[in-house]
């Protein structure tokens, strides 16, 4: 702490020291070709990249010094430069070409100002300021999800933690296997390992919500693998999100949108007494995001950023009574408030740059960043357990008006989940240029996320009626990293860097309350029932002492790169690193790309990579006892964690890191300055990845005996691990079609983006004390296991967007595919291994409990207009046409829908349940 006083204190002492140079002020005009004035053309000091923009009028306005540059550029126009010297006035005219502001990546290369399209391997740059203002999505996950070919993510529901968090993935790899940076930094881990939900089962990830949408200039999204270039994760690719620099200008970004479903929205329902529900217009969201930035001298900077986000709840059911129409299902009494949680999110972000003496600079980001979230559990409904309700000494039911609720059919309560989670972060370093051209970066970066769990509007059956809270207790975990980077030019032809870094991780679950996990009366039993009363908080039982962990480790890695420019067509780079953990050893990975430029348009390009991802301290320690409802039965499950006497009782090995071979094969090609076609091919082998195990059971005859009685005395039925169980490959194409036109006020975009792609299962790595039977190989990783990892890769995903402007006025339209996926349910008996179930016309006739999810396309149309030079508006409708997944029922069993992972009408896949949703936002640049 007090490190990071003097860190302050030095930035408030900096910020008062005069400029060093006299400045003058410089004012001009920006035209086309025919002399009609270009707005909002950026007007940059190419010393710093900082500056403004020209205003409808083509005017603009900039404080300079003599030997300062002028960069004038916007896309559809080539990029003019000028030298400032003794002029005060400028008249630029410029010309039709093609120059995209985020063209020059940082990412996947260690020299300086490589074009996207001249890379050797595959970048995407999404301005998530232009891609957040025409679009109701609130967040940077799921605005990626509609900008990036091979980024997917779906909002869970019925997943307990996983509600409340954001993981995405990246070519249909897992959340963790996606490295993300923020300037280049290694950007910290959430300490939440998902256990439910359709994507990352047993991962954890990066949560990009955290950081907010107004603090982000650009994100660079790396479709390769590049653990040999940045280490652990990033076996998929790499995420680097490039913070803003700008300064003298005030950004806002306000906006709200809220979710009209009038075809399953139960509002529209609500005679039926069936389920929770609340207005016509649900999910209703305000999002406001405020970034500003202070000139610190003459060539530094400190920009600071806040956001605020709330987000209600939405519900969703299956409406129809009519048993003969396609949108028919029976009562869902296993969810009665199906739908996403609420949420409530704030923070500050924080990044600066300040000269130092020579060329040494100093610079700092990061932030905090704190959510409150909400989401409902499975219910609990009195006839079918009145051992989790409260109850009297004779097993009367001890009504509680405000939590339960009697419908149509039964008396019911739905347990809350919430968390409380917290992230802060705070980069700094110094980095400059030696007399010798050596680039050199010595930096430190920590980060600490918290996940603490909490059930609401809930009981403890054993402790009666009176508490309805309980703390469930959690994790955090601690990442610090410390590194040092230096590169230097050769020559013109060769560029070459090396560094090292020293990585500390700590990660800790904590208890909850002794209410929250404990029976506090086991011997309370109704012969009427033939029912125990249950113990622990209902919805989420909270973690127990006997989970509690504090676990660390040490990495330290060396690295080396070098790209050299053959001849000035043919480019190759060459990386290795080395590191080593201090739990399971050491690891070694290489790269090898290049670059063919075959004509002045068109390149090809190509890699070869081995990489790896260490198994997560999340992962090694997490453990937990839960309930889960399984083909319509309700058990407890104890997740054991990796240092356990389950996990060795059980055979299952020490986790270690799992290891990656990456082949990408593409080309570039931009035919005319204003049109580009990339297209990639990408074969990406995973083995031993580490993933969630099916769930043991405990009555078992096949089972060890010593596990199975360890399980009885536990008092839980059923036992998961995590392991290293399975091998895959993962093969497709990325496709990016982009063009863009500028003539005089008016210009039009139109952007192809797609994802082709199939994963396979190579290998299932059962342990040998586990292949004792068939059976228990398939419970080892169960079919509906292995259709989960194969989901997050869908075969196809691709999108359109086009978009007209003409003087102040933009129209647009996004169309997005999402292809089809299918699922399997937990079967008849709950276990997921060949679920079957039974016909409703003939129930001794048995089919797949298989959930077809047929592709879907979305369309979006938003409006935009331009007031004036400092205020926009942007309406319009995400998914206008009210699309939904298809219904999640095996065909013809109708009567065993719900015995999915949400407990609802259908999973967490493709464009999520909530159907339309409309959206005002107001920009500001002031």
């Amino acid at each position: 702490m007090n490190k990071l006083k003097l860190l302050f204190s030095a930035i408030v002492l900096l910020l008062l020291l005069p400029a060093f140079a006299q400045k003058q002020t410089i004012r001009g005009k920006v035209t086309d070709k025919s002399g009609a004035p270009l707005a909002d053309v950026s007007v940059l000091l190419k010393s710093t990249k900082k500056g403004t923009s020209t205003d409808k009028d083509g005017n603009f306005s900039i404080e300079a010094v003599a030997a300062d540059v002028l960069v004038f550029s916007i896309v559809g126009y080539k990029t003019v430069e000028q030298p400032v010297g003794s002029n005060t006035t400028f008249n630029i005219s410029l010309e039709p070409g093609s120059t995209d502001l985020g063209e020059v990546v940082l990412v996947g290369t260690r020299r300086l100002g490589r074009v996207k399209t001249e890379t050797a391997v595959p970048v995407d740059v999404v301005n998530i300021g232009q891609a957040a203002l025409p679009t109701a999505r609130m967040d940077v996950t799921s605005i990626l999800n509609y900008a990036a070919p091979s980024f997917n993510f779906n909002k869970q529901s019925g997943s307990d933690g996983a509600d409340h968090i954001d993981l995405a993935t990246l070519r249909g790899l897992g959340p963790d296997q996606t490295l993300v940076l923020i300037n280049g930094k290694r950007r910290h881990q959430t300490a939440f390992v998902a256990v439910f939900g359709t994507r990352g089962r047993g991962n954890s990830g990066t949560d990009l919500s955290a950081i907010p949408v107004g603090a982000i200039d650009r994100v660079e999204v790396l479709r390769d693998g590049a653990s040999a270039q940045y280490g652990s994760d990033a076996i998929a690719g790499v995420i680097n999100i490039v913070l803003k620099e700008t300064v003298n200008k005030f950004n806002a970004n306000i906006g709200y949108s809220g979710y009209y479903d009038k075809r399953y929205n139960p509002h529209f329902k609500k005679e039926q007494n069936l389920y929770v529900h609340d207005g016509a217009v649900d999910g209703n969201a305000f999002t406001a995001n405020m970034n500003y930035g202070f000139k610190i001298g003459e060539k530094g900077f400190i920009n600071l950023t806040g956001n605020f986000l709330s987000q209600g709840k939405t519900y969703r059911q299956a409406l129809d009574t009519d048993p003969n129409s396609a949108d028919f299902m029976y009562t869902n009494i296993y969810r009665r408030a199906h739908g996403d949680g609420s949420l409530t999110a704030g923070g500050a972000f924080l990044n600066a740059e300040i000269p130092l003496q020579g060329a040494a600079k100093f610079y700092a980001f990061g932030g905090y960043n704190a959510k409150s979230s909400d989401a409902y559990a499975f219910t609990r409904n009195w006839s079918a357990r009145p051992e989790r309700f409260p109850t009297d000494n004779n097993w009367k039911l001890i009504y509680v008006p405000s939590i339960m609720k009697v419908t149509a059919d039964d008396t019911t309560f739905s347990p809350h989940i919430q968390t409380k989670v917290s992230d802060f972060s705070m980069a700094a370093g110094v980095r400059g240029i030696s007399k010798g051209g050596m680039n050199w970066d010595f930096s430190n970066n920590i980060g600490r996320n918290n996940f603490h769990f909490y059930g609401d509007k809930t009981f403890n059956a054993s402790l009666g009626p009176n508490q309805t809270h309980f703390d469930d207790g959690g994790f955090n975990f601690l990442q610090n990293t410390l590194n040092a980077n230096f590169s230097k030019e050769l020559s013109s032809k060769i560029n070459f860097a090396f560094g090292a870094e020293y990585r500390y991780e700590r990660y800790s679950l904590y208890a909850g309350e002794e209410g929250s996990y404990k029976n506090f009366n086991p011997n309370k039993y109704s012969a009427v029932y033939d029912k125990y009363v249950a113990g622990g908080a209902q919805g989420f039982p909270g973690y127990q002492p006997a989970d509690e962990v504090t676990d660390t480790r040490h990495v330290f890695g060396a690295y080396a790169d070098a790209e050299f420019d053959i001849t000035k067509d043919f480019l190759v780079s060459v990386a290795a690193r080395f590191e080593n953990y201090s739990d399971f050893g050491f690891t070694h990975n290489y790269k090898i790309a290049s670059r063919l430029k075959l004509a002045p348009t068109f390149n090809l390009r190509g890699s070869f990579s081995t990489g790896f991802r260490a198994p997560s301290l999340q992962q090694i320690n997490f453990s937990s006892t839960f309930t889960t409802v399984q083909g319509g039965n309700i058990a407890e499950v104890k997740i054991a964690s990796n240092h356990s006497e389950l996990t060795r009782l059980a055979g299952i090995p020490e986790l270690t890191q799992e290891k990656s071979t990456n082949l990408s094969f593409g080309f570039t090609f931009k035919p005319v300055s204003e049109f580009s076609i990339t297209i990639d091919g990408y074969l990406v082998k995973v083995k031993d990845r580490v993933v969630l195990s099916g769930q043991f059971d405990a009555t078992d005859p096949n089972l060890d005996p010593a596990l199975a009685s360890r399980l009885q005395a536990l008092n839980v039925s059923y036992a998961q691990f995590f392991a290293n169980a399975v091998n895959t490959t993962n093969k497709g194409i990325d496709v990016v079609m982009e063009y863009n036109k500028r003539w005089g006020k008016q210009n039009f975009k139109a952007l192809f983006t797609g994802n082709f792609q199939e994963m396979t299962i190579d290998k299932i790595n059962v342990p040998a004390k586990l292949s004792g039977s068939a059976f228990l190989r398939s419970t080892f990783l169960s079919e509906r296991e292995q259709k989960f990892i194969l989901a997050s890769a869908p075969k196809t995903k691709f999108a359109f967007n086009f978009e007209y402007g003409c003087n102040n006025l933009t129209v647009g339209t996004r169309l997005t595919y999402f292809g089809k996926i299918d699922l399997l349910g937990y079967g008849e008996d709950g276990l997921g291994i060949n679920p079957q179930v039974p016909l409703d016309a003939d129930p001794s006739k048995y089919v797949p409990d298989q959930y077809i999810y047929n592709g879907k396309l979305v369309t979006d149309l938003y409006l935009g207009y331009k007031i004036n030079s400092k205020i926009s508006l942007f309406g319009g409708i995400d998914n206008l046409l009210n699309v939904h997944p298809d219904l999640g029922v095996a065909p013809g069993a109708k009567g065993w829908a719900f015995n999915n992972e949400t407990g609802g009408p259908w999973d967490a896949v493709q464009m999520g349940g909530n159907g339309m949703r409309f959206f005002l936002r107001l920009g500001l640049q002031l």
